[in-house]
């Protein structure tokens, strides 16, 4: 293993660590604030914090494997000889990934037979997405790593046009104090997903060793903060408007009842 310089090493370890704690916490929040919303959007706030639970497990592993690979002392960073596993993300994304989407459609309160249809659609897809990359992201070549992320950009383009025109009627169809949030977790969405190939190119640009090891570590951290614990906290917020949002509805609808002649 190529060894890293000082700020290299604590630049990771820093932001691995931040990860862990950062998704740990969201998961807590959101799980904890389930009370908070109406019980139909319950499931898509706890598919949040299993979401965060599943990084934070996967961030403690990868924190564990850094730290078995590197000894850092004196200002002086040693290999171990012992390989970073960096296999942990592919994992995560594996069961993560899929559930971010479920998430998204979940909150939306779609028909049952739109939700099982998207969730199902969406859900293959981005595990397909996840598999077909995997390959290119551990070879050695840029040319095997090219022809596996090309592939792995089949269904990230499914899942865009989706997010876009699948689900673009269903959130024109949302009540306008809930439509711009859901378009923000849309984009947002679709903003950290579209990171992951850009650091997946980074051996593209002549990044190499552990310049581009750490380009990519901090890279996709980002990318996951953004994608699970930011997003994580959006859809929470999404439920609890559209929770308040349908009980106002349904008060109006008893009083204009109550008034009614007997």
């Amino acid at each position: 293993m190529e060894v890293l310089s000082a700020f290299q090493y604590s630049l990771i370890y820093n932001a691995f660590s931040f990860t862990f704690a950062a998704m740990a916490a969201t998961t807590l929040f959101l799980w904890i604030s389930r009370s908070q919303v109406a019980p139909k959007y319950k499931t898509a706030v706890t598919i949040s914090g299993l979401v965060c639970a599943i990084a934070a497990y996967h961030y403690f592993r990868i924190f564990e494997s850094f730290e078995g690979a590197y000894i850092f002392e004196n200002g002086v960073v040693t290999a171990t000889g012992v390989a970073f596993n960096d296999a942990y993300r592919y994992v995560d994304w594996l069961l993560t990934v899929p559930l971010l989407l479920i998430e998204l459609v979940l909150v939306m309160g779609l028909s049952r037979d739109e939700t099982v249809s998207k969730s199902l659609k969406l859900g293959f897809a981005a595990a397909l997405m996840i598999v077909l990359g995997y390959p290119g992201e551990i070879a050695d070549d840029n040319t095997t790593r090219a022809i596996w992320g090309t592939l792995s950009t089949i269904p990230f383009l499914y899942i865009v046009y989706e997010l876009f025109a699948g689900l673009g009627a269903a959130i024109e169809n949302q009540h306008p104090k809930v439509r711009s949030l859901l378009k923000k977790a849309r984009l947002l969405t679709f903003a950290s997903w579209g990171f992951y190939p850009i650091v997946y190119m980074a051996p593209f640009i002549g990044l190499e060793g552990p310049v581009a090891e750490t380009v990519i570590q901090i890279g996709y951290t980002i990318a996951d903060l953004v994608a699970k614990a930011v997003v994580g906290v959006l859809i929470y917020l999404i439920a609890v408007r559209k929770s308040a949002v349908e009980s106002e509805i349904a008060d109006e609808r008893r009083e204009a009842q109550e008034a009614l002649p007997v």
